[in-house]
């Protein structure tokens, strides 16, 4: 089995993703970033969901983004209910740039050529890097800027959900053995991991799953 860098975040999409790396017949080093989110329930529950679907590997990287903030995530700033326009106060700068960077250098250590991450420019809040362009952009990054890419191994940055819609990504989950319930996507969630139910993250949640006729396992604070 080829060697494989997933970034988990504990959400259900990096869960879907890293069922597909497994199926794909990848042996699935799992990575998650504490990166100073406020939702810390988010990285136990990566680690509940690498165990559970088979990673061979998981650790966890600190990288603390509240020191330069800017982010409801990150700062002082209150997370905003669902709605608005334009990019949200939940976008974190450069998050998935320093997260797929430091997924791109374990790679290089586990002699990896393949890098999974759970983007999706769908149904997403307007984040600009979770779009086709960022990670094309950021896979050639990764060929010029690495010994391995330098040296023709060739790397590659796959995001199966990218063009899939949250209903899609619940049927796929569900087909691929995922347990929905113990992952955490709110942003406001409580450190048992309980949501808040109101955020952009509940909605595109909820809505995924009522879309797709499956009962929704969200835990709620309320």
């Amino acid at each position: 089995m080829k060697p494989a860098v997933v970034l988990v975040s504990g959400g259900m999409d990096s869960a879907v993703v890293l069922a597909i790396a497994r199926e794909r017949g990848f042996a699935v080093h799992a990575l998650s970033v504490a990166y100073g989110q406020r939702h810390t329930s988010e990285l136990a529950a990566a680690a509940q969901v690498a165990e559970s679907l088979g990673a061979v590997a998981h650790k966890t990287v600190e990288v603390d983004l509240r020191a330069i903030g800017g982010s409801a995530l990150t700062d002082d700033i209150d997370v905003p209910d669902a709605g608005g326009a334009g990019i949200p106060v939940t976008y974190v700068p450069a998050r998935n740039t320093i997260m797929l960077s430091v997924a791109l250098g374990w790679a290089e250590v586990l002699g990896a050529s393949d890098i999974f991450c759970g983007v999706n420019a769908v149904d997403f809040s307007g984040y600009p890097d979770c779009r086709p362009e960022f990670i094309d952009a950021f896979q050639a990054l990764a060929n010029v800027a690495t010994k391995a890419g330098v040296e023709g191994a060739g790397l590659r940055v796959h995001a199966p959900l990218l063009q899939m819609g949250k209903a899609d990504i619940v049927r796929e989950g569900l087909r691929l053995g995922v347990d929905f319930a113990g992952t955490v996507s709110c942003y406001r969630a409580d450190h048992a991991g309980r949501a808040c139910g109101h955020c952009d993250a509940c909605r595109l949640r909820a809505e995924g799953f009522a879309a797709a006729g499956t009962p929704d396992p969200t835990r709620y604070a309320s």
